[in-house]
């Protein structure tokens, strides 16, 4: 059976930063990138901890190709998807809390 995935964009506070990343337990993995857990990492130099977009995929291999397909693009497409459903640029991790 193949594992489900996703893939997600972090910000900080400015949203002058943007991160792209793709994992199996979304609210696990943004709870580390909240928590700073790898210090050190990108996300933490750059404190990208606002979770501003994701998607859900019944397989990781999808969720690999999509994060490749994203990180490919322009940083005007990269707000436009983030726009598209997130315009306030809120931090969704606040309502993945009740799944």
């Amino acid at each position: 059976m193949k594992k489900g995935g996703a893939v997600y964009i972090l910000t900080n506070t400015n949203h002058t930063t943007l991160y792209i990343g793709v994992c199996e337990d979304l609210i696990a993995r943004t709870l580390q990138h909240k928590e700073k857990h790898f210090p050190g990492s990108f996300t933490d130099r750059y404190n990208c901890n606002k979770l501003v977009y994701y998607e859900l995929f019944h397989a990781i291999e999808e969720a690999i190709d999509r994060e490749k397909q994203i990180k490919a693009g322009s940083r005007k497409k990269k707000i436009q998807l983030i726009e598209s459903i997130n315009p306030e640029w809120k931090d969704l991790y606040d309502e993945m809390e009740d799944w």
